[in-house]
């Protein structure tokens, strides 16, 4: 099994949010894979799957595209150790799913974009600048320059987050499946990429993502990071 997955100008810093909950899935069913990195500019490994993007999976042969589907893959193809736990789940998944990639992704993403570029090569990071600026419709420097007062309602954003686990230990309740990887992984996104704090240190989120980072013998902690 091959994960294709977006890394930096170091092939080691692997930083897109969607993987890292492809990442996390894997590692909940115990299904061994390697890893292939792709940069920005790099499409030609993706094509299989017909995708621009990462995350891509090759199954022995079978191609997955998207994150969420690549998990629906899994639970349907490896029904061990379940991430979802029935059709209502799944349903309720992607509803979360919808709201990590544009409240959380669309918030984080201004806060960090010019440290993401700081990770780049020369060639991926003017891809990179070109695209994203006109997303953004200003420089990236300028996008981040304020993120002091962006990340305050970001932080109130998350309240739904911070509210389960003052009631719970895990988002999926006594242990971690699906909804704690799809938000874990946005956040492993931005503790790669950027040394920029994203909570307080007394947020209940970062004890929750302490325990995440701590999973399977330490696996995201180790991950390396960008700086």
């Amino acid at each position: 099994m091959q994960l294709f997955e977006l890394c930096g100008k170091d092939e080691d810093v692997r930083f897109s949010p969607y993987v890292w909950r492809v990442r996390m899935s894997l590692m909940h069913k115990g299904l061994p894979f390697d890893v292939v990195p792709v940069r920005f500019l790099d499409k030609k490994p993706l094509e299989n799957a017909q995708s621009k993007t990462v995350p891509v999976l090759n199954d022995e042969g079978t191609w997955v595209k998207d994150s969420f589907d690549i998990a629906l893959y899994l639970e349907h193809t490896y029904p061990d150790r379940p991430l979802f736990g029935g059709e209502l789940a799944e349903g309720q998944a992607r509803l979360l799913n919808e709201w990590a990639t544009q409240t959380m992704v669309r918030s984080i993403f201004p806060m960090i974009v010019a440290d993401i570029h700081s990770r780049l090569d020369d060639k991926n990071g003017a891809y990179f600048r070109e695209t994203r600026e006109k997303f953004l419709g200003c420089t990236l420097e300028e996008a981040q320059a304020d993120r002091d007062a962006k990340v305050v309602p970001f932080r109130q954003s998350m309240a739904p987050v911070r509210n389960t686990l003052q009631a719970q230990e895990f988002l999926c309740g006594s242990s971690p499946a699906w909804a704690d990887y799809c938000v874990f992984g946005t956040l492993m996104w931005a503790r790669i990429a950027s040394e920029f704090a994203l909570f307080e240190v007394d947020d209940p989120i970062m004890a929750w993502t302490d325990k995440m980072l701590d999973m399977f013998d330490g696996y995201a902690r180790k991950a390396k990071l960008g700086y």
